[in-house]
């Protein structure tokens, strides 16, 4: 039976993309626990994954260009862990500036809220921070309209310029921006005004 389960899981690690981050319960629905600890280690062990952090693994991504494979995506692991812990999370300071291409400045920590704990994890030399918030400032908001409103708090309201509007505008689609002007809405009255140019409501 163990077999089949280590089949199943070595099928879903293939279909997936290189660079793909997993955590144990992404196979929660094959096995238990111990079972999917023991099938990930050997495949560690056998090169067809890479140990990211405990109980956080990557199928490595090769760089024919470079001749290496390249380093895990810090995004992916964050998304990784929250959906293991199920916390919802969203990218915050220069974090969410980088991601939505307003801001070119390396990170030294990504930064990210969460309605989980406070926590922080290292590798390499890459550093993952989730600082706890209200739940109303996360719960029931789409990820595009966090990470929005957190780049637009971090930028503050006197450096949002109309090519931040631009910027972010043609970032989102249709679905993205009609969910903001629908979530926003109790957000603070600067805030959502940017939203609302960002979706082409108001000029």
């Amino acid at each position: 039976m163990a077999n089949g389960y280590s089949r199943q899981i070595q099928e879903r690690i293939g279909a997936a993309a290189e660079g793909t981050v997993f955590v144990n319960s992404d196979f929660a629905d094959i096995a238990d626990t111990e079972t999917i600890r023991r099938n990930l280690n050997r495949l560690t062990q056998a090169g067809t994954l890479r140990r990211i952090l405990k109980g956080v693994y990557e199928k490595p991504e090769y760089s024919e260009m470079l001749k290496e494979y390249v380093a895990a995506d810090p995004e992916a692991v964050a998304k990784a862990l929250a959906r293991n812990y199920h916390w919802t999370i969203a990218p915050c300071g220069n974090t969410a500036l980088n991601l939505l291409g307003l801001s070119t400045q390396v990170t030294a920590v990504w930064s990210y809220i969460s309605d989980g704990p406070y926590k922080t994890y290292e590798w390499n030399s890459t550093k993952l921070e989730f600082k706890h918030r209200t739940n109303k400032e996360i719960t029931g908001l789409s990820y595009m309209t966090v990470l929005v409103i957190q780049a637009l708090k971090t930028l503050g309201k006197t450096n949002v310029t109309s090519k931040t509007i631009q910027t972010l505008s043609s970032r989102l689609n249709e679905d993205d921006k009609a969910a903001m002007l629908r979530e926003a809405a109790e957000s603070t009255d600067w805030v959502y005004n940017a939203i609302r140019q960002i979706a082409g409501e108001v000029q």
